[in-house]
């Protein structure tokens, strides 16, 4: 143990993350100092700034990594107990819920990056795939959201009947659809597409319309609408 090494209470009042929250506002915090303030403390070795700016070190300070760890593995670091692991998630998912917040309260998806920035909330941090459904009023404003599947790291069975039941039952004039690729890869296979004309078939008979099929990787995008694929 380094015993000359000063723990944040030592720091001058500026630079210690509380104080500068108050002093500078919270836009003056770098990712460590926020992740700092809320696990309040590092370890024996380590203030809980450095310990913050190890681990987002170890994920290439890439935010959206954070958010894919579980409880277990944020207790791999030390000095992360339950409770501070716990307080990391419940961060990152309120940040993730006021965005759909944000996008429920504009009433209308008008564009992909509407569409993509809802369903985000559900499919950006997820180690497995998983199909959803945003149906739509006339307006295009929202109705309600549904997971259709679950699948593994590379697939999931998508039924089209539960799709168009479901449409049917909401009175949906039309339909958003989105999956996530856990592998990063943005490019839609093969089974994307079929399955995409598959579903537009089936509710172009009920005077459904599909605007878009987004595939969601981390935090970007594709949509078949915008590259014509629908």
């Amino acid at each position: 143990m380094d015993t000359n090494k000063l723990s944040i209470k030592d720091w001058a009042e500026a630079d210690r993350p509380r104080e500068k929250l108050i002093s500078k506002g919270i836009n003056s915090l770098s990712d460590a100092e926020i992740i700092a303030i809320l696990i309040g403390s590092g370890n024996r070795n380590e203030s809980a700034v450095e310990l913050s700016k190890r681990i987002l070190n170890n994920l290439d300070n890439n935010l959206h990594e954070l958010g894919k760890l579980n409880i277990n593995e944020l207790t791999n670091y030390k000095g992360i107990g339950e409770a501070k692991a716990i307080s990391i998630i419940a961060a990152l998912e309120l940040g993730k819920r006021r965005k759909l917040s944000d996008i429920i309260n504009k009433k209308a998806i008008t564009c992909s990056k509407d569409a993509f920035e809802y369903f985000y909330t559900f499919l950006s941090d997820l180690q497995h795939e998983e199909f959803w459904v945003l149906f739509l009023s006339q307006a295009n404003t929202i109705i309600s959201s549904h997971k259709i599947s679950q699948g593994g790291q590379n697939s999931t069975v998508i039924d089209v009947k539960i799709i168009i039941k479901l449409a049917l039952e909401k009175n949906a004039m039309s339909m958003v659809i989105s999956h996530n690729h856990p592998s990063g890869n943005l490019k839609p296979s093969e089974a994307d597409i079929n399955i995409t004309k598959k579903i537009k078939n089936a509710a172009f008979l009920f005077d459904i319309g599909i605007l878009d099929h987004i595939i969601i990787a981390d935090n970007k995008y594709f949509s078949f609408a915008d590259n014509e694929l629908i």
